[in-house]
């Protein structure tokens, strides 16, 4: 709950309590504090067993946590039932960027691959760059009826 609050903030917070509600009346604050946040706890959890009961039994195994995207997400991910673990093992993020990195350097790292074969007469080498493409003399410009 207090997961932000540091040492020095929470020293903070006691002495300033102390100071407002002074050494006397401040067990009697305390105790009021986490009675109502006792009580708050129990209405929210009477509240989830009530909503369960009205959904009905379908939805017995239904966690509010599920309704957070982040939480959601994870847990579909996470199911064994798409295959996603096997994708995601047989992706090899390194060898993947080390054949684009080298196919872009004109290195031949496969000999048998079928971009290495159709190399044309640049030496193993594969442009890249984009050339602008000059319109014929007598061409129109494409006509777009959308934008008039």
């Amino acid at each position: 709950m207090f997961n932000d609050i540091g040492p020095l903030e929470l020293v903070t917070l006691i002495v300033l309590a102390v100071l407002v509600f002074g050494p006397d009346k401040l067990p009697k604050v305390i105790q009021d504090v986490t009675r109502t946040i006792r009580k708050i706890r129990d209405f929210s959890e009477s509240a989830k067993q009530d909503i369960r009961q009205e959904l009905g039994p379908e939805f017995k195994d239904f966690e509010f946590e599920d309704l957070n995207p982040k939480t959601f997400i994870r847990k579909q991910m996470d199911n064994d039932d798409l295959g996603l673990k096997e994708i995601r093992n047989g992706f090899d993020l390194k060898k993947e960027m080390a054949e684009v990195t080298d196919a872009v350097h004109g290195r031949d790292t496969d000999s048998s691959s079928p971009s290495s074969s159709s190399s044309g007469s640049s030496g193993g080498r594969v442009d890249m760059t984009k050339k602008p493409e000059s319109p014929a003399a007598d061409a129109r410009p494409p006509f777009d009826a959308d934008a008039t």
